[in-house]
């Protein structure tokens, strides 16, 4: 098995897992501050985080690295979930995943711009046309508008793209564990106690579902997907393996459905076929890294 196969089966694992991260937010910020739920999670993932790399016998970061790790912690510790978050409290799970359907093309974009990834003018064809079909559902859905709480969503999509692109080149160096692990831990100094402060002042009362919900992002979506995700961009590239991502937004939808009861519409599905198809042409696509 090629490199640039096992990197698409490993960040198939890891969009598997993260595409439930909308509806198991949802569940949570039902009951619980939407910031606490972001940043609470990672204050859990950090403690899950220290364990394994005192167990590992993780070796410190070096100079440079410890700047990545510092991008890293912007996007995907603190952006991503905090603007998704907030997003959640106001637009159902399905809508939110079909706005995220753009985070391929904005992480290809930060692969190409800072890393020196050059696809090929088909593979961006293909990314265009994908995104184009996920934003036409998302404007069909909101008929015909942009919501507010998309311009959070669209924010989380920059941040959560930066994040990516910056901890997938770390990765070739470090592993995909200890970029997300470490990304935890330098953050935490400024997390914990706004993690804590947030506590005291929203409070944490919140049925068993709510904090299910809470535990999933904590544990899958912060800290275990992110080991599969890293290591699968390190291997087959950023942008190309960035287009698994295209079926996230209906791999969300079905979370969405049984976990939220949101509606599954069989124009959802014709749409999951559509970009599904998409990503196979852009995977035949030439990239040169």
């Amino acid at each position: 098995m090629s490199n640039e196969t096992r990197g698409m089966w490993l960040g198939a694992v890891g969009v598997a897992l993260f595409s439930l991260t909308l509806p198991f937010t949802r569940l949570a910020v039902a009951e619980l501050n939407p910031v606490l739920v972001a940043l609470g999670r990672a204050v859990v993932a950090a403690l899950c985080s220290a364990l394994l790399l005192w167990r590992s016998g993780a070796v410190r970061p070096s100079t440079g690295q410890w700047q990545s790790l510092i991008i890293v912690a912007l996007g995907v510790v603190v952006g991503f979930p905090v603007f998704s978050s907030v997003a959640m409290r106001y637009v159902p799970a399905s809508h939110g995943a079909i706005v995220l359907g753009i985070l391929p093309l904005a992480t290809a974009l930060f692969g190409a711009l800072r890393f020196g990834e050059r696809p090929s003018i088909g593979f961006w064809l293909a990314a265009l046309v994908g995104s184009g079909i996920v934003v036409g559902f998302a404007l069909q859905q909101g008929g015909g508008q942009f919501q507010l709480a998309d311009l959070a969503l669209l924010a989380a999509v920059l941040a959560a793209a930066m994040g990516y692109a910056e901890g997938a080149r770390l990765s070739q160096t470090m592993g995909g564990q200890q970029v997300i692990s470490w990304a935890l831990i330098v953050s935490m100094p400024i997390l914990l106690p706004v993690t804590i402060w947030l506590a005291l002042r929203y409070g944490m009362s919140a049925s068993p579902q709510a904090w299910f919900g809470f535990a999933y992002v904590s544990l899958f979506s912060m800290f275990i997907g992110f080991f599969f995700w890293y290591r699968g961009l390190a291997l087959g590239g950023i942008a190309r393996v960035g287009q698994v991502q295209l079926i996230q937004p209906f791999l969300t939808l079905l979370g969405a459905a049984l976990i939220n009861g949101e509606l599954l519409e069989m124009r959802n599905i014709m749409f999951a076929l559509a970009v599904i198809a998409v990503v196979a042409i852009g995977r035949r696509m030439a990239i040169r890294r």
